[in-house]
C-alpha cells in the first residue's frame, strides 16, 4: 500500500488572511545587517547584543515587549548564498524546521515571488513512515494567502511526493506500488491509467522491460496515464521505474547497492512533475509512460550476451545488464515517440558517469533542441533547482555498434558514459520534434536548506518553470 505524507504538504503553510498575531520573519544581508523598519530599540538592542551581521542561514528570534516571538530574522549573507543555485531567499528553508510553532509571515519576498514560501515548504519535509510516531505536535507554519498560494502549494505537494516514492523502500516500493501512487495520482485530477503486466508484456510488444523484470516475482509493467484534451499540445514523460537494481547477474558490490531503492527515482520526478502540470492546469495533452521492474537475480534473468528484440524492431545485445535502465525505458520511448509528441523529456537515475562528471546536485541534461537547450539551465539555477547540459554527441555512437545485433547496451570503456547512455535513449526517438533527457542523482547526500539527506525529484520544477512559460505564450 502506497504511504504518503505528500498531501500533508500543506501543513507547513496558514492560508487566509493575515491575521495580527502573525510573526514576521525579515530577510538580512551582510551589508544590511539588521533591517530596521518596525523594530523597538529593544529590539535593535538584541540585534547589537548577539552580534548578528545578517551571515548567511543564521537566524535569530526577536522578544515582543511580553517576552514572547516578536519577529524574526534571517541572514542572506552576501546574496549569493542559495544552495545548490538560485537566490538567497531559499535559505528560507532552514526555518520551517526550527522555528517554534506558531504562524509566521514574511515581511518580505525579497523580489522572488512565491520562491521563498516554496523554499520554507521544501525545507520543512521529513520522512517518517517508519518511525514510532509520538502524539501530533504544534508546528511553525508560514501564512500565504490569494492566488500566489495555489502554485506554491502544488510543487510543495508535488516534491513532497516525489521524495516519499524515492525515500520508500524496496520492499514497500515494487512496480505494483507505483503503479498505486500512479492511479492516486490520476484519481486526484481525473486522469486515466492504464496498466500492461506480465506476460501481457510481451504479448503487446514491450520485450526489454519484460526482459530486465522477469527474474522478479514482482511482476514489470508498462504505466500510461494522460490527461488534457487531445487538441492540445502534446508533452510526454517518462520515468524510469526500477524499484531496485541489484545489477543484474553482472550483480554490484553490496555498497552500490545500499541506495538502490532510489533507482525508481526516474519515475518519481516524472510524477511529481505530473502532478504540477495537471494541479496548475497547464494546457497541454498530458501523457506519463512508467517502465517499472525490479532488476532481480534467478535462474530466469537476462545474461550478458543475450540478444533482446525490442518494440521498434532493433536488436539489442547485452554488454552488461546492469544498464538496465536504458532497455526499459528504450520500450516506454519507441511507444512515446509513435504519438509524435511535441516534446518526450525521459528522466533517469541512469549513469554514474553523470556523477563522476556533475556530481551529486547538478544533473546532467542532453537534448536536441537548441532553444531549450540554451534556455533551460539558467532558468533552473535561477529557481535553486540547478542542471548542467552535455552533448549528444553523434561521433560517439559508433560505440554502441554490435557485431551481432544492430547495438548493444552499453560501450566498453569508462569514457563518456552518460552520453553514450543518452545516444542509445534517442536512438529510440524519432518523429517527436523535441526530445530531452535527465540524468539524475535523485539523492540529496547531506540535508541543505531545501531538504533533509534523502531522494529528491530533482529538474522537476525546473522543467515545470519552462513549461509554464512556454505554453503560456
Amino acid at each position: 500500500m502506497v504511504e504518503t505524507t505528500a498531501w500533508s504538504a500543506k501543513e507547513v503553510f496558514a492560508t487566509g488572511a493575515a491575521e495580527a498575531t502573525d510573526i514576521p520573519i525579515y530577510f538580512a544581508s551582510s551589508a544590511e545587517p539588521g533591517p530596521v523598519g518596525g523594530f523597538s530599540d529593544q529590539q535593535k538592542a538584541w540585534l547589537a547584543a548577539q552580534k548578528f551581521s545578517g551571515a548567511a542561514k543564521r537566524h535569530l528570534l526577536l522578544p515582543d515587549a511580553g517576552g514572547g516571538i516578536g519577529s524574526v530574522v534571517l541572514g542572506l549573507g552576501d546574496g549569493q548564498q542559495g544552495e545548490p543555485s538560485g537566490p538567497s531567499e531559499l535559505l528560507t528553508g532552514l526555518l520551517a524546521a526550527n522555528l517554534p510553532a506558531g504562524t509566521y509571515r514574511l515581511a518580505s519576498d525579497g523580489g522572488t515571488s512565491g520562491l521563498a514560501e516554496l523554499a520554507w515548504a521544501l525545507g520543512g519535509y521529513s520522512f517518517s513512515r517508519y518511525r514510532k510516531k509520538d502524539k501530533a505536535s504544534e508546528r511553525a507554519k508560514l501564512r500565504v494567502a490569494g492566488s500566489s498560494s495555489v502554485p506554491v502549494i502544488n510543487t510543495a505537494e508535488a516534491v513532497w511526493f516525489g521524495r516519499d516514492l524515492i525515500n520508500t523502500p524496496a520492499s514497500d516500493m515494487g512496480p505494483a506500488d507505483i503503479e498505486a501512487a500512479a492511479r492516486e495520482l490520476a484519481a486526484r485530477h481525473g486522469a486515466v491509467v492504464s496498466v500492461v503486466t506480465g506476460d501481457d508484456l510481451l504479448a503487446q510488444n514491450f520485450p526489454m522491460i519484460h526482459a530486465v523484470g522477469r527474474a522478479s516475482p514482482r511482476s514489470p509493467r508498462l504505466i500510461d496515464l494522460t490527461w488534457g484534451p487531445a487538441n492540445a499540445p502534446k508533452i510526454t514523460l517518462v520515468g524510469k521505474g526500477i524499484t531496485f537494481d541489484t545489477g543484474g547477474l553482472d550483480i554490484k558490490p553490496a555498497s552500490a547497492m545500499l541506495l538502490m531503492k532510489k533507482d525508481m527515482g526516474g519515475a518519481a520526478t516524472a510524477l511529481a512533475l505530473a502532478h504540477m502540470i495537471m494541479g496548475q492546469g497547464l494546457k497541454c495533452r498530458l501523457r506519463v509512460l512508467i517502465p517499472t521492474a525490479e532488476n532481480s537475480i534467478s535462474g530466469d534473468a537476462f545474461r550478458p550476451g543475450d540478444i533482446l528484440k525490442s518494440r521498434a524492431g532493433l536488436s539489442v545485445e547485452i554488454g552488461n545488464t546492469d544498464a538496465e535502465g536504458r532497455l526499459v525505458l528504450a520500450d516506454a520511448l519507441a511507444l512515446a515517440d509513435s504519438d509524435e509528441p511535441d516534446s518526450i523529456f525521459v528522466f533517469a537515475t541512469l549513469t554514474g558517469a553523470a556523477r563522476s562528471a556533475l556530481g551529486p546536485d547538478l544533473p546532467a541534461f542532453f537534448t536536441d533542441d537548441e532553444q531549450l537547450g540554451h534556455a533551460l539551465p539558467p532558468l533552473a539555477a535561477s529557481i535553486g533547482d540547478p542542471l548542467w547540459r552535455m552533448p549528444l554527441w553523434s561521433g560517439y555512437r559508433r560505440h554502441l555498434d554490435s557485431d551481432i545485433a544492430d547495438m548493444n547496451n552499453v560501450w566498453e570503456s569508462p569514457f563518456a558514459g552518460a552520453i553514450t547512455a543518452a545516444l542509445f535513449l534517442k536512438r529510440f526517438v524519432g518523429k517527436a520534434r523535441r526530445f530531452a533527457h535527465f540524468d539524475l542523482y535523485g539523492w540529496r547526500p547531506a540535508a541543505r536548506p531545501l531538504g533533509p539527506k534523502g531522494g529528491e525529484p530533482q529538474t522537476a520544477r525546473a522543467v515545470m518553470e519552462y513549461l509554464k512559460r512556454e505554453l503560456a505564450s
